[in-house]
C-alpha cells in the first residue's frame, strides 16, 4: 500500500544511503522493516507490562478468598463429570 509520510531531509538521506549499501534503489523496504521491528517491540512491551501486573498481583488475595476460589473451582470441575 502506498502512503505519504513526512520525514526529515536527514532521515531521507540516511535511508537512501542504507538502501544503496544494500543494493536497493529506494528505501520502502527499509521503512517496512523498521515499522515491523517497532511494532513488535511495542507489542512485546505491552505484553511484558501485562505479565508484570499479573505477577505483582501474586499474594494480593487473602488466604480465605484463595481457599474459597479453590473450593468453588473444585466443585465446578466435579459437576462437569
Amino acid at each position: 500500500m502506498r502512503t505519504t509520510v513526512e520525514i526529515s531531509d536527514e532521515q531521507r538521506a540516511r535511508l537512501l544511503a542504507l538502501a544503496a549499501a544494500r543494493g536497493e534503489k529506494g528505501f520502502s523496504k527499509l521503512v517496512q522493516e523498521a515499522l515491523d521491528l517497532y511494532l513488535e517491540e511495542i507489542e512485546g512491551a505491552e505484553r511484558g507490562a501485562r505479565i508484570e501486573r499479573a505477577l505483582a498481583s501474586i499474594g494480593s488475595v487473602s488466604d480465605e478468598v484463595a481457599e474459597r476460589m479453590s473450593r468453588v473451582s473444585r466443585e465446578i470441575r466435579e459437576s462437569w463429570r
